[in-house]
C-alpha cells in the first residue's frame, strides 16, 4: 500500500475546519478518512508558522536574494566550464 500525500490545499482546508472546532478532531477525521493524531500535527505546524504570515516579505526576499545568488553562481561555473572546454581543445 503506497503513502497518500496531501497537498497544501488540503492540509489547509482540514485544519481551519478544526481550528474552528464545530466538530471534534475525531468527527473531522473520519470525514476526511484521517488519523486524529495527523490533524493534530497539521494544526500544530499551521499555528507555528502562523506568524510568517505578517511578515512584510522579509522571509520570502531573503530567499529569492538567496535564489538569486545560485542562480549567478550557476551561470558563471557554466561559463567557467565553457572556457575550459575551449582552452582543452587549442591546447595539442
Amino acid at each position: 500500500m503506497s503513502r497518500r500525500n496531501f497537498n497544501a490545499e488540503f492540509k489547509t482546508k482540514v485544519v481551519l475546519e478544526a481550528l474552528k472546532e464545530v466538530n471534534t478532531l475525531a468527527e473531522i477525521a473520519k470525514k476526511h478518512k484521517l488519523y486524529p493524531q495527523q490533524i493534530a500535527t497539521w494544526k500544530k505546524e499551521f499555528l507555528s508558522g502562523a506568524s510568517s504570515v505578517f511578515h512584510k516579505g522579509k522571509a520570502t526576499s531573503a530567499k529569492s536574494e538567496a535564489e538569486l545568488e545560485k542562480d549567478r553562481l550557476m551561470r558563471k561555473i557554466g561559463e567557467q566550464a565553457i572556457e575550459i572546454d575551449f582552452l582543452k581543445k587549442r591546447l595539442p
